[in-house]
């Protein structure tokens, strides 16, 4: 799967997971619920995913290229 076509499908993958009703309440509801502490663990939660999605990404990338 071409790098062009895996970025399409990730684009419209999180366009319907934002459409979804469950995430929509979440997202209304996260100013009252968001304390500093869970601020602080989003945040390192995301930071690690974005990590970790960036190692994969470049081994399909370097995969891709031999």
């Amino acid at each position: 799967m071409s790098i062009i076509r895996t970025a399409v499908t990730a684009a419209a993958l999180a366009r319907t997971v934002i459409g979804h009703p469950m995430v929509r309440a979440g997202i209304a509801a996260a100013p009252l619920l968001l304390t500093p502490k869970v601020k602080a663990a989003a945040r390192g939660a995301a930071l690690t995913t974005a990590y970790r999605a960036g190692v994969v990404a470049r081994k399909i990338v370097d995969s891709a290229r031999r």
